[in-house]
């Protein structure tokens, strides 16, 4: 990711639209010889930084400071360099490369932390574990099912992230305020070869088509678009994250640890979820840095503005590295994520009293007993436990029930009620229904991602 947004990778992929350009005008009848484009391709990927440089301190213009150094390489293929073009020739349509490729680097990292997802929803869809609504005990869920809220905010991700990829488009070949009035000057009044030279530009960079029209830019609202979907990951994220610090707190669950970490440097006993934690900080940069392109697509001046450039340079790198700085740490998390049953058990026996007492109210209905009379007997012995619980003792609950006369179960009756109770619901059904008709099937259509798993790939045009 880094390199995507290097100086290196911009201004070798500038290089690789000039030739692109001088390609295309050839190919439609314009006078450039094959000696001057093999000329271009010989210098394709050096950059004359240092004639570059002392240019732009001249000019102050990089485009045409980097049209100069290509030239002073390539004297005869510098005559025809940047031909009818537009700064933003080079400039937008790198940046839409680099977005395509950092898009493809985000999708294979995503998609290696919904397939560890996976593996563990699939692995602990049926562990019982305490579920939690207002961060206080509710109903039994599946330490899977609670895996499988995580995956489907990813899987929402994954699948803006594709979208955004597919419906990106090149800038192409428009000339300075995208009237293309240069290159119809070039190809004399010749309609049909402007729009195939702004197609066959697009073709060899990449894209299968270029935005149908522009200004002197691409449309700006594709960035907000873009970093919308960052942002919607990064949610995704911390979501995940805070809840790893919860039930890290509560010793239920563990991100993978060194065995020499250090959780405090005055406390030694302490083991940090330092991974979450950093999970969470750098996602509120990227949902915050969201808002950028939204302001600058909303602050275009007829055909275009400048003040857009320099915050479009911080805040298109800054949010597709800090993306990637998450995913790096999702990967790890999720790929060693440690549960502890006995935790997990303890925390859900000793609620377990609570969660049953809808079944035994069924229970004593059936018998012929009335509901609202054993509801209000219940509420009055859950109060009580309350108490006794609060104090640091066990779950007195079924006991205070079954030694009240009025309860219509004894304490043989209430344990075999328990033993068949289904406390989870449907939660292991639900966990492999959405792993095959959800997950799974996106992570086949899309598995070239795990063949490349670990290679760090982009496209150098």
């Amino acid at each position: 990711m880094q390199f995507l947004f290097s100086e290196e990778y911009k201004f070798r992929t500038w290089k690789k639209l000039w030739i692109a350009l001088a390609e295309s005008e050839k190919e439609l009848g314009l006078e450039i010889t094959n000696g001057q484009i093999a000329e271009l391709k010989k210098y394709a990927d050096v950059i004359d930084y240092e004639t570059a440089e002392a240019k732009e301190r001249e000019i102050r213009h990089d485009v045409m400071s980097h049209v100069h150094a290509y030239a002073q390489q390539a004297p005869e293929g510098g005559k025809i360099i940047h031909l009818g073009a537009t700064s933003c020739f080079v400039g937008d349509n790198t940046d839409l490369i680099i977005l395509r490729e950092a898009l493809k680097l985000t999708m294979g990292r995503l998609y290696r932390v919904i397939d560890n997802l996976r593996n563990f929803a699939e692995k602990h869809k049926s562990t019982a574990t305490l579920g939690f609504t207002h961060y206080q005990p509710a109903q039994l869920t599946t330490i899977g099912k609670r895996a499988c809220l995580w995956l489907q905010d990813f899987i929402t991700d994954f699948t803006e992230l594709s979208r955004r990829l597919q419906d990106l488009k090149a800038r192409g070949a428009k000339g300075a305020t995208g009237t293309q009035a240069s290159y119809l000057n070039l190809f004399d009044n010749d309609q049909k070869k402007v729009k195939a030279l702004d197609r066959m530009v697009s073709e060899k960079i990449g894209f299968k088509e270029a935005y149908p029209v522009t200004g002197q830019t691409y449309p700006r609202k594709t960035d907000a678009l873009v970093l919308s979907s960052l942002s919607s990951l990064a949610q995704s994220s911390h979501r995940f994250a805070t809840d790893m610090r919860l039930l890290s707190n509560l010793r239920e669950m563990e991100e993978p640890s060194g065995k020499q970490q250090v959780g405090s440097s005055a406390m030694a006993y302490k083991s940090n979820p330092m991974h979450s934690e950093r999970i969470c900080s750098i996602s509120r940069f990227i949902i915050a840095q969201s808002e950028n392109p939204a302001y600058t697509a909303s602050t275009q001046w007829l055909e275009r503005t400048l003040d857009d450039s320099a915050n479009r340079r911080l805040c298109l790198a800054e949010s597709f590295l800090a993306a990637d700085a998450v995913l790096m740490l999702l990967e790890n998390v999720t790929g060693g994520l440690v549960v502890n049953r006995a935790m997990v058990d303890r925390h859900a026996n000793l609620e377990l009293p609570f969660v049953a007492t809808e079944n035994l109210l069924m229970e004593g209905c059936k018998m012929g007993h009335n509901r609202q009379e054993l509801h209000e007997l219940i509420r009055e012995h859950s109060c009580s436990a309350a108490v006794q619980l609060k104090s640091g003792g066990d779950n007195p609950l079924l006991t205070l029930l079954a030694e009240d006369g009025r309860f219509p179960l004894d304490m043989a009756a209430i344990g075999a009620v328990i033993a068949a109770g289904n406390f989870t619901g449907r939660a292991p059904q639900q966990v492999e229904e959405f792993l095959a008709e959800h997950v799974q099937p996106i992570l086949k259509a899309h598995s070239a991602f795990r063949e490349t798993a670990g290679k760090e790939t982009h496209t150098i045009l």
